[in-house]
Order: structure tokens, then C-alpha cells, then sequence
């Protein structure tokens, strides 16, 4: 009988914590026809949001940060325009020193300060072109928890 108890005692643990990974406040929300999850690192002076697609890929990291992560953005490997937070930003190829593993032309990152001293750093892994453009649709959109916002992370 104790066996059983604690069986689902740790089954109940296991579930919470699936669906807190899933409606973390401290990540902003997504819309649930996106299909993916969010899985959340909350630190002290950062948080790190991954967004993973329904076969377990992580599609999209966010991590907010009170400090800049000073992130070389090349100029040559600046893409496409878009925007975060009410903040116009750039997506730039990650600079893999001259690699070009496989995707490598559907990733993308920035570096956005979206407020004094609050930064955002978004990567993209998208599968292909088509993915890459919902993604970065899906970053234009979202809105910051004032939760996050407020613990100046």
C-alpha cells in the first residue's frame, strides 16, 4: 500500500511539473495553435524560455537578462527586419566561424535591449523556410509577462 501511494505521489509530482513547464508565467504566452511548449530556467538575474514543437525540437530559446549578453552581430550576416518588445531589431545567422552545419540557413538570432538595462536574446530553429517565417511572426507578436518585466530580469 505504501508502494502504491508513493508511486502516485511521484506520478503527481512528474505531471505538475509537465504542465508548469507548459504554462510558465514567466514566459510570455503562446498562442496554442503554434503547438509548442515552453520549458523555463528561472536564475536570479536571467530567464531562459525554450519553445520545443510537438516532436520535441526546440524551435525557439528567449532568455531575459538585466545585463547585455554582447552578442557579435556581424553586419554580413544580417537578414531580415523585424521586431520585439516595440523594438525594431535585425535577425542575423549565428556566426558558427564559418560552419554551416545542417539548417544553418534557417537559423537566426538577435539581441534586442527592449527597455533601460533589459535585454532579450531570441534564437530560431526553424526546419525550413516556411517554419522560419512563422517563427519569427511568433517573436514579433508576443507580449512580456509583466512579471518578468517587473523582476527586472
Amino acid at each position: 500500500m505504501n508502494v502504491l501511494r508513493a508511486v502516485v505521489c511521484v506520478c503527481l509530482l512528474v505531471t505538475a511539473g509537465a504542465v508548469a513547464a507548459q504554462t510558465t508565467s514567466e514566459c510570455p504566452s503562446l498562442p496554442a495553435s503554434s503547438g509548442l511548449q515552453w520549458q523555463s530556467l528561472v536564475q536570479r538575474d536571467f530567464i531562459l524560455c525554450k519553445a520545443t514543437a510537438a516532436d520535441g525540437r526546440e524551435v525557439l530559446s528567449l532568455t531575459l537578462s538585466a545585463r547585455n549578453p554582447e552578442l557579435p552581430l556581424n553586419r554580413a550576416l544580417r537578414q531580415e527586419k523585424g521586431s520585439f518588445a516595440g523594438e525594431t531589431l535585425y535577425w542575423y545567422q549565428p556566426d558558427l566561424g564559418g560552419q554551416q552545419p545542417p539548417g544553418y540557413d534557417t537559423r537566426r538570432i538577435t539581441v534586442v535591449k527592449f527597455d533601460k538595462n533589459r535585454f532579450a536574446q531570441i534564437a530560431l530553429y526553424a526546419g525550413d523556410k516556411s517554419e522560419l517565417g512563422s517563427l519569427q511572426t511568433l517573436a514579433q507578436g508576443m507580449n512580456l509577462t509583466p512579471s518578468a518585466v517587473a523582476a527586472g530580469r
